[in-house]
């Protein structure tokens, strides 16, 4: 296992990311160790089931662990209350207890909505990650976040729940899509331009596929670091939320149906740096070179939403607290501030109305 690479995430419930290959037939003997239960529930889509369910079914099995599988359809619309109580319903009938435990395997989706079941149900109980997506493994899977998606925006309900163990096989990554490999490069461009000069550079050169395991580790230290610092988003750990005001009400404004979360988030990461650029709060140049990084990942950095749309879905953004609205700029690429405006300000930023003082 020459490619293992373990970091430790230093929160309220410690655990470790694993990165290597293989880790699909490992998950029963590196999550024995880690709890006494004797059932465990897989939470997958239908795409990553027909893939690797089996794979991880048998490795929990050989490790003694009693194993049902919960399959739901894949896609962010199924991340609501509806799948979420079917879930629960679920794992009433297989009798889950306190002791037991939940495997969410597959992307960001089925990550969130298996992790604010396991936070929620029987007021909680422990899981593990095995995310299959490259934004899952770098993002998505670290840090405890948890949540469905409502009909006012994304994200809008959930609980800080950290997992047990976080297991990320770089061979599910030979699966994905153009498109979904993309939508996670999305977010490792947002971990280079908010904290790493280097790393946004070494991905901006394009063919990062021999770097992968690298890429992966990288964001997963500095997110690592970030929840150390701040485990419950009361301030620095909003930095990660770069390009995603914007793109979270890009996504809410189509239905979730136009773009991947990461292909929003590209476009977020874009237009607010062009407004920042253009007030002066961020570096004239900073916008080109994000839009460069985004096209060699084949990712949209423009989109016709009108502005009043823009800035109502802006306005549910969870980060909003009370008439403050904490909007993530560049400060100069690979360094990322928080900027409060108040809604008002907010809403003259968006539509190029914005007087910067100082």
């Amino acid at each position: 296992m020459s490619k293992l690479k373990t970091i430790p995430v230093s929160a309220g419930r410690p655990y470790e990311v694993v990165i290597d290959e293989g880790l699909l037939q490992q998950a029963g003997s590196l999550a024995r160790p880690l709890t006494q239960a004797q059932k465990a529930v897989i939470v997958t889509d239908d795409i990553v089931n027909g893939l690797y369910a089996q794979t991880v079914r048998s490795s929990l099995e050989a490790a003694g662990f009693q194993t049902d599988l919960f399959v739901f359809q894949n896609g962010e619309p199924q991340k609501c209350h509806r799948t979420l109580n079917e879930l629960y319903e679920f794992l009433a009938g297989a009798q889950i207890t306190r002791k037991d435990i939940l495997v969410a395997l597959g992307g960001g989706v089925v990550g969130d909505l298996a992790g604010f079941a396991a936070a929620t149900y029987l007021r909680g109980i422990d899981f593990i990650q095995i995310p299959t997506t490259l934004l899952a493994q770098i993002d998505s899977s670290v840090g405890g976040k948890t949540g469905v998606d409502i009909e006012a925006g994304k994200n809008l309900v959930g609980a800080f729940w950290q997992p047990k163990l976080v297991l990320c096989d770089t061979i599910t990554l030979s699966t994905l899509s153009q498109e979904i490999f993309s939508d996670g490069m999305a977010e490792a461009i947002k971990y280079g331009a908010i904290r790493d000069l280097e790393l946004f550079e070494r991905i901006a050169q394009g063919n990062i596929q021999p770097f992968l395991p690298e890429l992966i580790a990288r964001c997963v230290q500095i997110k690592a670091e970030i929840v150390k610092n701040d485990e419950f988003d009361t301030g620095e750990r909003m930095l990660l939320n770069f390009g995603h005001t914007f793109g979270h009400a890009i996504e809410q404004y189509y239905h979730f149906s136009k773009y991947t979360h990461g292909s929003a988030v590209a476009i977020g990461m874009v237009q607010i740096s062009r407004l920042a650029e253009q007030y002066g709060l961020s570096p004239k140049g900073t916008t080109d070179r994000l839009i460069q990084c985004c096209k060699a990942y084949r990712l949209p950095v423009e989109d016709s939403i009108p502005n009043d749309a823009l800035i109502n879905g802006c306005c549910s953004d969870k980060k909003r607290m009370k008439n403050i609205l904490n909007l993530i700029l560049l400060h100069k690429m690979g360094e990322a501030v928080i900027a409060p405006l108040s809604i008002e300000d907010f809403i003259r930023f968006v539509k190029g109305e914005y007087r910067h003082e100082g």
